[in-house]
């Protein structure tokens, strides 16, 4: 695949860089046409040739509008392709397992969540960054709570239906990425948005009324207008103060009548200046959502939602967002405006009245209906980031979630987020309520990596995403981890007390009867060999009694040994020619070898033959 995401990157590059010398000439040509017009405006006024000035003025306006909107066709389309270009690079990144580029989702981490912290789930060269390619604050949200928040059986396999439907489209994807990359979205002006919209309106109700009256005194100011050009036009030597007076009348009056509407006309800047960035990715996504037919009920479902009274949401949004990009021309008490003729025009024809109007009358049609838009087009987005991982990696399989319980059976699992040159694949099967799997091995052998190797694709699982396997069927279970537990100064919590507060939230999930998958790493590593050795017998004995089953990873063999009931593996290591190497090989049985003395001697550590622990 990375091959194919060159060959497209490349692609596009070609296409952005053909349309730099169109967009060159195209600007040389609307610079010719201002001077053209300018130059014979002046000749024909200096001439008192009257109709050939109107006439060069309407036509040099036409053609600056045509080549400005030619211009802007071609801005888009390059724009686009440096879009495409830049998110097949992403791509590419992607599949070198490359991350550092992409959001971290740090912001979604907390410290209480079930396994986030101990599978990297979140933070520096993660799941998240492998697997998100959504372009609004809202989907992201989502797709983070999705990795999160394990779905239910009927879910996953809408999800896994969708995700198989999507993934070959490969270019609809790319085009639906691109459509909202353009616009920067974050938490905090989507939260102010939505609070907007749903705020009540204040002059609705008297819509009819203030309408009639606006556009009364918009007439008489547009009146007034008119009669004080005619006299400055074609009679200039007669004018004079009274031909002016009407007019000054009106603008008073107007901006006296603006004053009511000051406050909430500032109020919609203040919240929505941010936003328009927001209303403009959503705008684009649902266009782009709605130009494709899909055939999946999950994708069906999503496209309906988006489609209302006969037309796409996108309309809707696009009607929002125009009148918030005109509002943006105006200047509150604290900035300034974008058009300084915004406030000489709307002091003639009461702009504020009759976009508060607008504005409040999109309000009161939609404002039900946005956070359903929002849903619709992050699931959407969601469910692109899956399939996207899913067409950049084909080898891997989606998982059967099986109705029998306490089964977790994989073929060639491996990380996800380790290179597939680097990656070392092995086949695990545990089943039964109660069961216990101990894998015991040498330091850096790869137990810890092979717990996060389970974790991981049970989440990828449960999120309705492929799996890092040939072959996968679990169980719909709940994952906990206890794998890296730090003390906290702030709250001064030592790693030991951290780790049984973590041992302390499993037994209690444990407890309410839902189905658990736990992964300890080197249970009581804080503490001395002696209550570490009896808290670890007590702990899988009590575990093996309830709702629950789990690997557990240790260097102690003792507690590898307590029963014959639990199983045991192994990652093991061999020095040869005090040279360390490893097959991260999962092995039945104990581990045999240990390299600790060796890693320490080779630390500088003058190991002593001949000291043993006191018996």
């Amino acid at each position: 695949m990375e091959e194919t995401f060159k060959e497209k990157a490349r692609q596009y590059k070609v296409i952005a860089e053909s349309l730099v010398p169109q967009l060159n000439s195209l600007s040389l040509a609307r610079l010719g046409v201002f001077l053209a017009t300018g130059i014979l405006i002046l000749f024909f006024a200096a001439n008192g040739w009257v109709i050939p000035v109107v006439g060069t003025a309407v036509a040099g306006a036409v053609l600056f509008m045509v080549i400005l909107r030619r211009y802007d066709e071609l801005s888009g389309a390059k724009r686009k392709a440096e879009l495409l270009k830049q998110i097949n690079e992403d791509e590419i990144l992607r599949a070198q397992h490359q991350l550092a580029s992409f959001p971290t989702g740090d912001a979604f981490l907390h410290r209480d969540q079930d396994y986030a912290a101990d599978l990297d789930i979140f933070g520096h060269h993660s799941l998240f960054q492998l697997l998100n390619r959504t372009t609004t604050e809202s989907a992201a949200r989502m797709l983070a709570h999705w990795l999160t928040s394990p779905a239910d059986r009927q879910t996953i396999s809408e999800r896994q239906a969708a995700v198989r439907e999507l993934a070959p489209l490969a270019d609809w994807r790319q085009a639906f990425q691109a459509a909202g990359m353009p616009f920067e979205t974050t938490k905090s002006s989507y939260n102010l948005l939505l609070k907007w919209i749903e705020e009540p309106p204040q002059f609705l109700p008297a819509r009819q009324r203030l309408k009639t009256t606006s556009i009364a005194l918009a007439a008489a100011a547009s009146l007034a207008l008119l009669y004080f050009l005619f006299y400055f036009l074609f009679h200039l030597q007669e004018l004079s103060f009274m031909h002016l007076l009407p007019l000054g009348i009106s603008v008073a009056v107007n901006s006296v009548y603006l004053r009511k509407f000051r406050p909430v006309a500032e109020h919609i800047i203040q919240s929505t200046q941010a936003n328009i960035g927001i209303l403009g990715a959503y705008q684009s996504l649902i266009g782009v959502a709605w130009a494709e037919s899909f055939t999946g009920k999950k994708l069906r479902e999503i496209r309906a939602a988006l489609f209302e009274n006969g037309k796409s949401a996108a309309s809707d949004i696009g009607a929002l967002k125009k009148n918030l990009e005109i509002f943006q021309q105006k200047g509150t008490r604290n900035t300034i405006g974008k058009n300084a003729f915004y406030g000489m025009l709307n002091n003639l024809w009461l702009l504020d009245v009759h976009l508060i109007l607008r504005t409040e009358g999109w309000k009161s049609r939609n404002s039900v209906r946005i956070r359903p838009w929002i849903a619709a087009i992050s699931e959407l987005e969601a469910l692109a980031s899956l399939a996207g991982f899913a067409h950049a990696n084909p080898g891997y399989q989606y998982p059967e979630i099986t109705t029998e319980p306490y089964l977790i059976d994989f073929r060639s699992v491996g990380h996800p987020l380790l290179n597939h040159y680097r990656r070392v694949t092995n086949d695990f099967t545990m089943s039964g309520r109660g069961a216990t799997t101990m894998i015991t091995g040498s330091n850096m052998a790869g137990k810890s990596t092979f717990l996060r190797t389970i974790g991981i694709n049970l989440v990828l699982a449960f999120v309705g995403a492929p799996c890092c396997a040939s072959h996968a069927r679990v169980s719909l279970l709940r994952v906990f981890t206890s794998m890296r537990t730090q003390d906290n100064l702030e709250e001064s919590v030592s790693s030991f007390y951290a780790e049984l507060r973590r041992i302390e939230r499993l037994l209690e999930l444990v407890g309410q009867g839902e189905p658990i998958f736990f992964l300890l790493d080197e249970m009581f590593k804080g503490t001395n060999s002696q209550d570490r050795f009896r808290g670890g017998v007590s702990l899988i004995r009590q575990l093996s009694e309830l709702d629950a089953f789990g690997i557990i990873s240790t260097h102690d063999l003792d507690l590898a040994r307590l029963a014959t009931d639990i199983r045991n593996f192994s990652f093991n290591s061999t020095i040869e020619d005090g040279q360390i190497s490893f097959n991260y090989r999962l092995t039945p049985g104990i581990c045999t070898d240990f390299n600790a003395s060796e890693l320490m001697r080779r630390s500088g550590i003058r190991i002593l033959p001949d000291v043993l622990p006191a018996s």
